[in-house]
């Protein structure tokens, strides 16, 4: 799967998912918003209504196949948003695929422990998740730091809302490097 997606689900969580769609595109990564529905509205955890890019049938029909590091499928927590992801089998088989072509996963919030728990090959990578939501990785050998945001290969984890720039910088830093992450970091004054 060629580009850089972030994967929208009714009950998202709101910061997580836009704060990482407008770190990225600062950084000048070309991300588009997916809409698993049919419709391109998605209403997110508090009620926020979001118009993504592309709604489910408009991404079916774009989907390139093959993936490298630079590609990046992208997962924000929020409930019942995570939940929504993690129960859509042709993502989850979509994901499962991509990463193990090579291609980056990130998740954030309630996404690492409900969508990346799915992951094939994960035993022995760091991560972190929202307080909680640790039991599904580990059950797959994965090990929790409880950091802000971790980047393990090719396996990008970000603890919850408060963290969601830390979150978007780590992945922008994976895709375009760190020294595009100090800058986009340096213009938003942190």
């Amino acid at each position: 799967m060629k580009g850089v997606f972030v994967f929208l689900a009714d009950g998202f969580e709101e910061i997580e998912a836009l704060a990482t769609v407008d770190i990225l595109r600062r950084g000048g990564v070309e991300v588009t918003t997916v809409s698993i529905n049919h419709d391109r509205t998605v209403r997110g955890a508090h009620g926020i209504p979001v118009v993504a890019d592309w709604n489910r049938d408009e991404f079916d029909g774009k989907v390139i196949p093959g993936s490298s590091p630079e590609d990046a499928m992208i997962f924000p927590g929020g409930l019942p948003g995570a939940s929504n992801l993690a129960g859509d089998e042709y993502l989850m088989a979509l994901m499962q695929k991509h990463f193990s072509e090579g291609g980056t996963v990130a998740a954030i919030c309630a996404a690492p422990g409900l969508v990346a728990s799915q992951l094939p090959d994960i035993e022995g990578k760091r991560f972190t998740c929202y307080d909680g939501f640790e039991e599904h990785m580990m059950a797959q050998g994965a090990e929790y730091t409880g950091e802000r945001a971790v980047c393990d290969g090719n396996l990008i984890t970000g603890r919850g809302p408060g963290c969601a720039v830390e979150f978007a910088l780590t992945v922008l830093a994976k895709l375009k490097g760190d020294e595009k992450s100090e800058e986009v970091r340096a213009g938003l004054l942190i």
